[in-house]
C-alpha cells in the first residue's frame, strides 16, 4: 500500500459514521477509533479511512476499497444503497479500465464518489 490514511470532513458526524459503519461492513472493514470528533475506519485494528468534524467539507473526492471478491462488492452496494447512498453505477465489469476490473459506486451523504473494487479474475 502506498498512502497510510486519508481523512476528510464531513458535515453531519452521526449521518456520516452510520453510512461508512453500514457500507463497509461488506468489506470487512470496521471502526477502529474514534478520538476527538474523529472516526477511524480500518481492519486489523489500524484506521485507515477517517472522518471528521471540526475541517471543511471537501468537493467531491473519489475513494475505492479494495474488495477480496466480486460478492463483497455486491454486498457493499446493497449496504450502501440501503445505508442512504445514490446509486453511481451498480456492480459490474469496467472493462475500460481491464478486464477483470469489478466494481460498483455509490455517492455518499456528502456527495463523494466511493466505489468498491475487486480486480481478482473468476476462476473455475
Amino acid at each position: 500500500m502506498m498512502i497510510d490514511h486519508i481523512g476528510m470532513g464531513v458535515s453531519d458526524f452521526g449521518k456520516s459514521k452510520a453510512f461508512y459503519l453500514k457500507s463497509l461492513a461488506p468489506l470487512g472493514i470496521e471502526l477502529v477509533k474514534e478520538v476527538y470528533g474523529w472516526a477511524g475506519f480500518g481492519k486489523e485494528n489500524k484506521a485507515e479511512f477517517w472522518i471528521g468534524t471540526g475541517e471543511m467539507v471537501q468537493h467531491p473526492m473519489h475513494i475505492a476499497f479494495l474488495a477480496d471478491s466480486r460478492e463483497d462488492v455486491d454486498r457493499f452496494y446493497q449496504a450502501a444503497i440501503s445505508a442512504g447512498a445514490k446509486d453511481n453505477g451498480p456492480p459490474g465489469i469496467r472493462e475500460h479500465y481491464h478486464a477483470n476490473y469489478y466494481g460498483a459506486f455509490v455517492i455518499d451523504p456528502d456527495g463523494h464518489n466511493i466505489e468498491a473494487v475487486c480486480h481478482k479474475a473468476i476462476t473455475p
